[in-house]
């Protein structure tokens, strides 16, 4: 079998989200997704990936990884390695569509038959445009249907809370503390404003108690002092973790933040390639990796990162506030990934838009997620979609 084309997919309705279709000469297609920034992942795959990869084997993933890259972009979320993550999603679904095998199976089997899901609780709009950076941007205003769980966190996340918990939803990861970080740019953040950011936690746990696991996201909005000072205050609330507390370009500042509260920190998202991530575990202060499948690598760099820190103990989560496809390869992950306790999700877009653009989710039962039975990944984009007056399609063939 041969790579004979390579497609980049676009909507207008979405302009965050990249896809990728590998066609071969055997007729199989398979499908990747990256997030943010698409057209410059998207030149990355047409000017340095299909020179390279068309012509030959897809099912070599291994061989061709250097190869999906070049000579920069080689660490961090860079443009580069955008592009290489979801082309390598599209090399492991066509592997499954080849042997008639979900990516799971090929991965050496599932270690469990489903995995938790937490609910990060954002709306139905958020992050859907550009930029992602600020929460005027995050849909605050939108009122499309009952899960606009931004909304609910910051005025009743005790009621929140309870929603969740009535699907069997046992996580949740609220960012109450957002508005105080963009009023002093991360630098400060006064007793008044930390009272009213620790208001949801203080709801959640009268409402419920420790029936639902929480998690603070702060959006790597704060300096080192302010981290430390909130994961202090949000001590007493038992939190399963604090997420990205100070920006991820100081990997020092991090370890002294992990040091310095009783908080776990969490952190990693944003981050891309075994190498980046050796120092984050190196660093023996985290209590949990964070890997976006459709930044660091795709499925083959994730694997190898959430082995590395197997070894160290320390536990991994799957990243998904960005499209159906990362949801997909993320669950077949999960199933192989033994030191894998929970995977994030977003049920505005789970039950909301992420359906209106492929053709099957991963199945979600009682607050549980497991992969798509179907070969690879057990998806593929909605036929409509290349229909549309606002899809944008570039090939290289």
């Amino acid at each position: 079998m041969k790579i004979t084309a390579i497609e980049t997919i676009r909507i207008d309705e979405f302009p965050n989200l990249l896809w990728v279709n590998l066609h071969t000469d055997e007729g199989l297609t398979g499908l990747g997704e990256t997030f943010y920034g698409p057209l410059s992942a998207e030149a990355h795959i047409h000017e340095v990936i299909a020179p390279y990869l068309i012509g030959k084997d897809p099912l070599k993933i291994d061989r061709h990884q250097e190869h999906l890259i070049g000579y920069v972009g080689f660490v961090g979320s860079s443009a580069e390695m955008r592009g290489k993550s979801a082309v390598d999603i599209a090399l492991w679904d066509l592997w499954g569509l080849a042997t008639n095998l979900p990516i799971h199976q090929l991965l050496g089997g599932s270690v469990r038959d489903s995995i938790p899901v937490y609910n990060t609780c954002a709306g139905y709009q958020y992050v859907r445009k550009r930029p992602i950076r600020s929460t005027t941007d995050f849909g605050l205003d939108s009122l499309e249907g009952p899960y606009e769980d931004l909304n609910a966190f910051l005025s009743h996340a005790d009621e929140l809370a309870q929603s969740l918990l009535d699907m069997g939803i046992t996580g949740m990861k609220i960012w109450p503390f957002d508005f105080a970080a963009e009023s002093t740019q991360g630098q400060y953040i006064s007793s008044a404003d930390l009272k009213k950011g620790l208001e949801p936690f203080e709801k959640i746990r009268r409402a419920v108690g420790g029936k639902i696991d929480v998690m603070a996201e702060m959006h790597s909005l704060w300096n080192r002092p302010s981290a430390v000072k909130i994961a202090r205050a949000l001590e007493d609330f038992d939190l399963l973790w604090m997420e990205d507390p100070v920006f991820m370009d100081h990997l020092h500042s991090i370890e002294e933040v992990a040091r310095s509260a009783k908080t776990p920190i969490a952190v990693g998202e944003t981050r891309g390639s075994r190498a980046d991530f050796r120092y984050l575990i190196e660093m023996d202060a985290l209590s949990l990796i964070i890997l976006d499948l459709a930044w660091c690598g795709g499925i083959s760099e994730s694997r190898k990162i959430a082995a590395m820190a197997e070894i160290w103990h320390v536990p991994v989560a799957f990243h998904d506030c960005t499209g159906p496809v990362t949801l997909a390869a993320s669950s077949h992950l999960a199933m192989n990934t033994r030191n894998c306790f929970i995977q994030e999700f977003v049920r505005a877009f789970y039950y909301g838009w992420y359906g209106e653009l492929v053709t099957e989710l991963p199945p979600i039962e009682k607050g549980m997620i497991c992969p798509p039975d179907a070969p690879g990944l057990g998806l593929r984009l909605l036929p409509d979609i290349f229909k549309r007056k606002d899809c944008h399609i570039r090939r290289s063939a």
